[in-house]
């Protein structure tokens, strides 16, 4: 076993660079983070309208579902970050929190002190925000929260329907109330992308008592008895074991961490034999409550060639990249996703429970379809299903792939949200702001229009949001895997800090809430008692 560390973080996502940010910043504390991928050098990374290309395996774990029996029996496609900044470093950047009733809720579950008033304090802390400084929001955090240098305009012109549909203008989704439209803010500093690892990890990366190693995979939790006492991993086809003298704190994300928990023989016993693992500690809850924001896109072709098409085809690409290259502006400096609308599928919902994100462009099977033409795309997610999924081990082998199973639709309740957002998307499009920009409705199709009609193209043509959540739940329940603190039930020396912990999903977009969790988190382990001012 390698010389100890104080502590082992596991994953250099979105959490693990907030953790290795805080916890090195004391000099007595050795802290090493083991990162699967590789670092984020690349210009697409860096570039937020490069997005669209960063399906590759040098930056994605590109996982696939389980076949979805709800869903025409389909594979989905499960794009996750595989670099420095995880998944910060290839999403739409999209900065969401979600609700003030999903934190009370978490804090209901018992969950002291994850209620809202609670957490809204290291939200404010990770936050530099450019366009508001209020008691919602934070200045001189690490991570930049903005407006885009560049807006296409269709996409105001998608703001102003949604006005003229009766949805109320909304410059700020993390304010007081989330109901509305409008622009997105986004996590993007003087142009470019500002991941996790841009805004937590590099500007530290130097600290003489911090390590950063790519390329590790880790493949188990050691234990002495029910202390984690460090990690397995491999690099360069070498296997090193490596102790943490304190903690050993798992940031892999919501597909990672269960599945290093279930190699590491944590995790339902009868799961465990059936691979030939030995059963370290029945905990029935690891890779269960998985959850998901399925989602639905509503098309049309667009008359005029407006649309970010032409700005990512042939010369077109090429004059963005270069405009991009030279000033940091323009269509490359769009998050693709530039607005959206939080509202209420039906008169029963206490809150919003529907989300839009406005795409000025065609985009279908996560862009790797092109489309001839000019297009522009309306996703609409139904934000608080009922379907639960899981994770499991697909063997014995940590090089193998999680089996995941996301159960869309296996409640039939989340079904009449999304259709009712279908039709409030038709009804923002056919409003006059957009209205002499519309071609055809290429999906679902103008003649897909009962009930019925949309539920089948739902079940054809549904695709995540990518936000899995929930496989390590916190909570008190036979099922929470993590307690309060974040610390595995039943065990000594060992958290988890990321997405996997959401009891239930948030109203929104997950990365600003998963920075929050690992901002809280740092507090936690160091022992701090009060929150942020």
């Amino acid at each position: 076993m390698t010389a100890p560390y104080d502590y082992i973080i596991v994953g250099a996502g979105s959490a693990g660079c907030v953790l290795a940010n805080r916890m090195s910043a004391d000099p007595a504390l050795r802290v090493l983070v083991l990162e699967a991928g590789g670092r984020d050098t690349s210009f697409l990374i860096h570039m937020p309208s490069g997005i669209a290309r960063l399906t590759t395996p040098a930056v994605n774990w590109l996982y696939e579902t389980e076949p979805q029996g709800a869903l025409a029996g389909r594979r989905l496609f499960w794009p996750r970050g595989k670099t420095l900044g995880g998944s910060s470093s290839i999403n739409a950047m999209v900065y969401i929190r979600g609700q003030r009733a999903d934190y009370d809720h978490w804090s209901r579950l018992g969950n002291p002190g994850w209620e809202f008033d609670a957490v809204l304090p290291y939200f404010r802390r990770a936050e530099h925000n450019e366009s508001f400084e209020d008691e919602w929001h934070g200045r001189g955090g690490p991570l930049n929260v903005s407006a885009r240098r560049y807006t296409n305009p269709l996409t105001h012109q998608f703001v102003a329907a949604a006005a003229a549909a009766g949805l109320a203008a909304n410059p700020d989704f993390n304010g007081r109330d989330q109901e509305g439209a409008g622009l997105y803010q986004v996590t993007q500093k003087a142009g470019r992308r500002c991941s996790a690892a841009d805004a937590y990890l590099h500007p530290i990366a130097r600290r003489p008592n911090l390590t950063v190693l790519t390329g590790a995979l880790a493949l188990r939790v050691l234990f002495e008895g029910r202390r984690a006492i460090g990690i397995e991993y491999l690099r360069g086809g070498t296997r090193t074991e490596v102790r943490a003298q304190r903690e050993v704190l798992l940031a892999g994300g919501a597909i990672n961490s269960p599945q290093l928990l279930l190699l590491s023989g944590i995790g339902p016993a009868d799961e465990l034999r059936a691979h030939g693992l030995e059963v370290r500690h029945d905990l029935p809850g690891v890779g269960r409550n998985l959850q998901d924001h399925l989602d639905v896109h509503v098309i049309h072709a667009c008359k005029r060639p407006v649309t970010l098409d032409a700005r990512a085809r042939g010369f077109g690409a090429l004059r963005t990249a270069l405009r991009y290259a030279l000033f940091h502006d323009g269509p490359g400096v769009s998050n693709v996703a530039e607005a959206g609308a939080f509202l209420r599928s039906s008169a029963q919902a206490a809150t919003p429970d529907v989300q839009m994100h406005f795409i000025p462009a065609y985009v279908v099977d996560h862009g790797r379809r092109r489309m001839p033409g000019y297009g522009m795309t309306l996703h609409v997610c139904y934000l608080r299903p009922g379907s639960r999924g899981s994770i499991r081990l697909a063997s014995a082998q940590p090089t193998q792939a999680a089996r995941i199973d996301p159960g869309y639709l296996t409640d039939p309740s989340d079904l009449a949200p999304l259709i009712a957002g279908i039709r409030r998307a038709r009804d923002i499009y056919a409003q006059p702001p957009l209205r002499a920009d519309l071609g055809e409705e290429v999906f679902p199709g103008s003649a897909q229009r009962s009930d019925a009609d949309l539920e089948r193209f739902i079940r054809a043509a549904a695709e995540t949001e990518y936000h899995p959540v929930g496989t390590c739940k916190m909570g008190t329940d036979p099922e929470a895997v993590v307690d309060a603190q974040l610390k595995v039930r039943g065990l000594e020396g060992v958290r988890v800090v990321d997405a996997s912990i959401m009891p239930t999903l948030v109203s929104g977009n997950t990365n600003a809430p998963v920075i929050m969790i690992a901002e809280k988190a740092a507090d936690l382990i160091l022992g701090v008692r009060s929150a942020p001012h």
